[in-house]
Formats: C-alpha cells, sequence, structure tokens
C-alpha cells in the first residue's frame, strides 16, 4: 500500500513537471524556482533557518604537536585564530610555552 502511495506522488509530481515544462513554465512561476543558494543572513527569527550554518558551526582548531624549537625562524608575525596569540612563520604557526616555542597545526 505504502509503495503505490509513493509511486502515485510520484507520479503526479512527475506529471506536474512535464506539464509546465510543456506550457513553458505557466504553471510554476519562474520566480519559484530557485536557480542558486541564496542564504538570509541575520533572519533568526526565521523558523528552521539553516542560513549561515556552515559560518556558524565551522571553526579554525589549533592543536598543539610535541615539536618544540629555541627560537623563531626569521619574518614571523603575531596572528590571533579563536582568540589563541600564535606566531605565523610562512606556512607554519608557532605558539610560545615555558620559554620555548612549539608547533601547532591550525586546522
Amino acid at each position: 500500500m505504502k509503495s503505490r502511495r509513493y509511486l502515485s506522488i510520484a507520479a503526479l509530481a512527475l506529471t506536474l513537471v512535464a506539464v509546465d515544462c510543456w506550457t513553458e513554465g505557466a504553471i510554476i512561476p519562474s520566480h519559484f524556482v530557485i536557480s542558486e543558494a541564496q542564504a538570509r543572513v541575520g533572519r533568526p527569527a526565521t523558523p528552521r533557518s539553516v542560513a549561515g550554518v556552515a559560518r556558524r558551526t565551522t571553526r579554525r582548531v589549533v592543536r598543539r604537536s610535541a615539536i618544540y624549537v629555541s627560537t623563531l625562524p626569521r619574518g614571523c608575525s603575531a596572528v590571533v585564530i579563536n582568540g589563541v596569540s600564535i606566531w605565523q612563520c610562512g606556512g607554519a604557526y608557532y605558539q610560545s610555552y615555558g620559554g620555548r616555542y612549539v608547533v601547532v597545526y591550525v586546522d
């Protein structure tokens, strides 16, 4: 019974799309179909809003390694990632720890 119901719903949807294509969009208005993602950021009152979820949940993680150096290489600059002050030297990152610098990984 369930499979027959799903088949009927799928057939109805396919028929609607076919008729819409045949009538060149007279049934489904063109503004109803969105061709690309258009997230509305700053609309917290929207029910079940997922706009900006990736922005809110994606964070850079700073992990310490077991590699220590006594001095930093030349050309390092201080940066702050997620409130953690570290040194960026080319593609490597270092954090001061106990008079030395530990290599950290930024993911």
